[in-house]
């Protein structure tokens, strides 16, 4: 741990070295600045091509932490951060010369089985959320990637696998407590503070630090039918075709994708994935009509329990190796174009 004994000058302003050991004695948690062992495993997030340093890094472990780091912000005026899952790709949850207020380790998830609600910290992934409800049977929309923070995911929306039959991270979401940026703890609700819980829901991280959501939850597994059907490239267009087709008159309990791919021997493919929000029996039926339409490659459907499948795109998309570099645009339908 770096005592700091002089004033710092970070990228807004000066901090006097006293205020800054106050602050560090209010903390529950640790305080880490340039200097301290760890600090460079402090500052990484899950976008490798982001290199800042903080000035300080303030890891909260209760509510009152918050407070106080947002506090001690209002007070030196010096630029901040929050960092949840540190999954945000242009690296939003870093600051160069400033305060990162850091949740990770604020990550306990409690399920409410008799009213189907879970309570999830600020700092919780979504694996911890995905391996306490399934313990009950249960679940609600979140991402694909098991260590991306919850609270973020579900403050831009939150688009996952359940999302077509119980919609998004943020339309589950029941209540959010609140840290505002005077220092304030407040519970938001339809019934409570309603305007700034209709502005969390979706609107980004922009009305304060959200420290805890209560989410409703939904029947499903522990084990569920997903996977994929692998065809040929020289199919391609016949697959892509067959996927638009598909999935436009697929049931809301079926989420389906599709993505151009390269095989582990080096050949190009086409794959549509899969899965199905509701019984085996169910599932098999509704994707029987895919599975015969077109002869695949591989067919690569089969149960799984749902924690594992929320896991199983974690290696394509590894913590450090990410790109900023993204392009994407939203199209209402698939349809040929005609040939020149």
């Amino acid at each position: 741990m770096t005592i700091i004994e002089s004033d710092i000058r970070t990228s807004e302003t000066m901090v006097d070295g006293g205020r800054i050991e106050e602050f560090r004695r209010l903390l529950s948690g640790e305080l880490a600045c340039p200097g301290d062992h760890g600090y460079d495993a402090a500052r990484a997030v899950w976008n490798g091509m982001i290199d800042r340093r903080p000035a300080l890094i303030a890891y909260c472990v209760t509510r009152q932490d918050v407070v106080e780091a947002v506090n001690f912000a209002c007070r030196t005026g010096i630029l901040t951060a929050v960092r949840s899952g540190g999954h945000n790709i242009a690296g939003a949850s870093l600051c160069d010369g400033g305060l990162v207020i850091d949740l990770s380790r604020m990550n306990r998830v409690t399920v409410d089985f008799a009213s189907r609600t879970a309570r999830a910290e600020g700092g919780a992934l979504l694996a911890d959320l995905d391996t306490a409800t399934q313990t009950h049977g249960l679940a609600t929309t979140t991402g694909v990637n098991s260590d991306t923070g919850l609270i973020g995911l579900t403050l831009g929306g939150g688009i996952g696998r359940l999302g077509r039959k119980h919609g998004l991270s943020c339309d589950n979401m029941l209540s959010a407590e609140v840290v505002t940026a005077d220092g304030r703890v407040l519970n938001a609700s339809e019934n409570e503070n309603a305007d700034l819980f209709w502005g969390l829901r979706g609107g980004g991280g922009n009305f304060g630090i959200v420290t805890a959501i209560t989410y409703r939850l939904h029947p499903l597994g522990p084990t569920v039918l997903a996977g994929s059907l692998i065809y040929e490239w020289k199919r391609v267009r016949e697959a892509l075709r067959l996927y638009a087709e598909f999935s436009a008159k697929a049931p809301d309990a079926l989420n389906t994708d599709a993505a151009l791919v390269t095989m582990p021997d080096g050949n190009h493919g086409f794959a549509i994935s899969a899965f199905y929000a509701g019984p085996i029996d169910e599932a098999e039926c509704a994707l029987q009509p895919l599975r015969q339409a077109l002869p695949p490659l591989a067919d690569r459907v089969a149960p799984i329990s749902y924690v594992q499948l929320q896991k199983a795109g974690d290696a394509s998309f590894r913590a450090g190796t990410a790109s900023t570099r993204r392009h994407s645009f939203y199209v209402r339908s698939l349809r040929p174009q005609p040939t020149l």
